[in-house]
């Protein structure tokens, strides 16, 4: 381990919280797997699993919400959490 990798570490730790005040969330019975998320997300976080769409991961999405406004079934919702 070197010197820099404790300041790494407290960087991953930041970024997993501000993750965790407000997420995605996606109606998957709702979802006729159009995909257009996936064509607009600029983070590409977005994949089709079982012809429904699907975060890849939680902290890879920016909370950007284009995607909320490009899906035609509003599948997509944001949900914003009380620190």
């Amino acid at each position: 381990m070197g010197l820099f990798s404790f300041f790494k570490r407290d960087k991953v730790k930041e970024v997993k919280e501000e993750s965790q005040k407000s997420h995605i969330e996606i109606n998957r019975e709702n979802c006729k797997s159009c995909q257009r998320c996936i064509s607009v997300c600029p983070n590409n976080s977005f994949i089709i699993v079982d012809g429904k769409s699907s975060l890849k991961e939680d902290y890879i999405c920016r909370d950007c919400k284009v995607c909320v406004a490009a899906c035609p079934n509003q599948c997509i919702n944001f949900v914003n959490f009380e620190s």
